[in-house]
């Protein structure tokens, strides 16, 4: 088969992440008899520089001309003075609403090879981690009526935290379908004690367990599921939540796994269609040095492999190959602990496809 991916290399530490990437996934295409075709375009401050806009329309007809998107990051202290809605991420809000990407599945997992990474105790971690954030993703208050006005106390600003039941309802079912998949237990996490929208919210997602009577549905408030993600992470298996509380537990659900550099992301349109990146940043402190960690990129490559290319035995073997190359002692900078052998970026690819061949 031959599939068509575009590929958004973005700022920092991203054209290196993606770079490695590209070799792992040419690699699979050859084991696997796949072809891979990647179209390399511009989002972000690379795009700021280049055509003064961070989302060029020729960047958003080759995604949707695409069978996925593959990006790195963008962003970075260059771009940090310029105005709220010129600034390099407005690029991948633009892309998630062009694309129609609703539903974003960050996985939280564990490596039991980085237990000692993470900042929880042994036994409130002993047997593994194993999360799956559902974050809807084009709705919300980051997606909501924003702007200034005088009041009595000043200039004040606003944004707007909103949802429709319909925007609701899909993001419920991709989460209590990826459930069935699982262990058949979802928490919706909302803060219907006090906001509208979370009132809403609640009681769409109980309407749609009424179709998922296998599904054990609980609802959690988000102060409490922050406190509980430290407390007892085991607990949870699905979370689905909104925008804005999505962003927050999901970077909270990583770092309690080690290290942020670990950790993929897909963010799926309805259909097959799908956009995969790391949940880290462009960490420009350390780009062009072969110190970044490229292995979020490269899972999120086989994300894509799984979900929207349909290749669960291409991902399982990315997946492997990951886990390999862990269990033989290799770790980048930002997984480093004494005992081990400290490698670059370009090795740990370079290693990753090594494992695939063999």
């Amino acid at each position: 088969m031959n599939y068509k991916i575009a590929l958004v290399p973005g700022d920092g530490i991203g054209p290196e992440v993606i770079e490695e990437t590209v070799k792992v996934m040419n690699k699979i295409g050859e084991k696997y008899g796949h072809g891979f075709q990647f179209t390399a375009v511009l989002a972000g401050g690379a795009a700021i520089d280049a055509v003064g806009n961070c989302l060029p329309q020729s960047t958003i007809d080759v995604c949707k001309t695409s069978d996925a998107v593959l990006l790195g990051a963008v962003g970075g202290w260059k771009w940090d003075t310029l105005p709220g809605d010129q600034r390099p991420e407005r690029a991948i809000l633009g892309l998630r609403k062009q694309l129609g990407l609703f539903a974003n599945l960050r996985p939280a997992l564990l490596f039991e090879e980085l237990a000692e990474a993470c900042p929880l105790k042994p036994e409130i971690i002993e047997g593994g981690l194993d999360i799956v954030v559902v974050r809807e993703l084009t709705g919300g208050i980051y997606f909501g009526e924003k702007g200034y006005k005088d009041t009595e106390l000043g200039r004040t600003a606003y944004d707007v935290e909103q949802y429709a039941e319909e925007e609701v309802r899909r993001i419920a079912m991709v989460a209590f379908d990826m459930a069935m998949k699982r262990n058949k237990k979802l928490a919706s996490v909302d803060k219907a004690n006090v906001l509208e929208s979370s009132r809403l919210w609640r009681s769409v997602v109980t309407e749609v367990a009424k179709d998922y009577s296998d599904v054990e549905l609980s609802h959690m408030y988000i102060d409490n599921a922050a406190m509980q993600m430290v407390r007892n992470p085991k607990q949870f298996d699905v979370i689905v939540t909104s925008n804005i509380f999505g962003d927050i537990l999901s970077d909270e659900a990583s770092m309690i796994t080690g290290s942020i550099g670990m950790l993929p992301s897909a963010s799926l349109a309805k259909g097959n269609f799908g956009l995969y990146e790391p949940i880290h940043g462009s960490a420009p402190d350390i780009a062009g040095q072969n110190k970044a960690n490229p292995m979020a990129t490269i899972l999120s490559a086989a994300m894509m492999l799984r979900y929207t290319f349909g290749l669960s035995e291409e991902a399982n073997e990315v997946e492997k190959a990951v886990k390999s190359i862990l269990s033989q002692g290799y770790r980048t900078a930002d997984i480093m602990s004494p005992g081990y052998e400290l490698i670059g970026t370009k090795e740990t690819g370079d290693r990753i496809v090594k494992a695939i061949g063999e």
